[in-house]
C-alpha cells in the first residue's frame, strides 16, 4: 500500500475521509511531521527520504520542484496533484484506488493528476 504525505496546502477534508474510509492507509499531514511553513524542495526531500508519495493541490511550484530532482538524478518519490474544486467523493475514490492497487517504488519519478477521469 502506498504511502502518502499530505502537502499542508491539500484540502484536510481529503485527509479525514481517507483516514476513515481506510483506517490502514499510511498518511500523514505536513502539519505532522514537522514541515509546516517548509518550501516544497525540503518537503520533496523529507518526502523522498521518508519514502512517502507527495499528494498537493500545488500544480505551479511543487511539481516544477520534483522534476528538478529527477533531472539532478536525486530521489523523487512520486507526486499525486488534486485538482482544485474536484469533487471530493472522486478524489477519495482515485486515491484509495492508487493507495490499494500500487506500491511506492511504481512512483518513483512520477507525477500523476487527479481525477484520474
Amino acid at each position: 500500500m502506498l504511502r502518502f504525505l499530505a502537502d499542508e496546502n491539500l484540502n484536510n477534508n481529503i485527509v479525514r475521509a481517507l483516514r476513515r474510509r481506510e483506517p490502514a492507509l499510511d498518511i500523514v499531514r505536513v502539519q505532522e511531521v514537522g514541515l509546516v511553513g517548509k518550501d516544497d524542495p525540503t518537503v520533496l526531500a523529507w518526502a523522498a527520504k521518508e519514502l512517502r508519495i507527495v499528494v498537493t493541490h500545488d500544480v505551479s511550484t511543487m511539481t516544477r520542484y520534483a522534476y528538478q530532482r529527477v533531472a539532478l538524478g536525486e530521489p523523487m518519490p512520486g507526486i499525486v496533484e488534486v485538482a482544485f474544486g474536484a469533487p471530493l467523493g472522486i478524489v477519495i475514490d482515485d486515491l484509495l484506488l492508487l493507495a490499494t492497487l500500487s506500491e511506492n517504488d511504481e512512483w518513483a519519478g512520477r507525477v500523476l493528476y487527479v481525477p484520474l477521469h
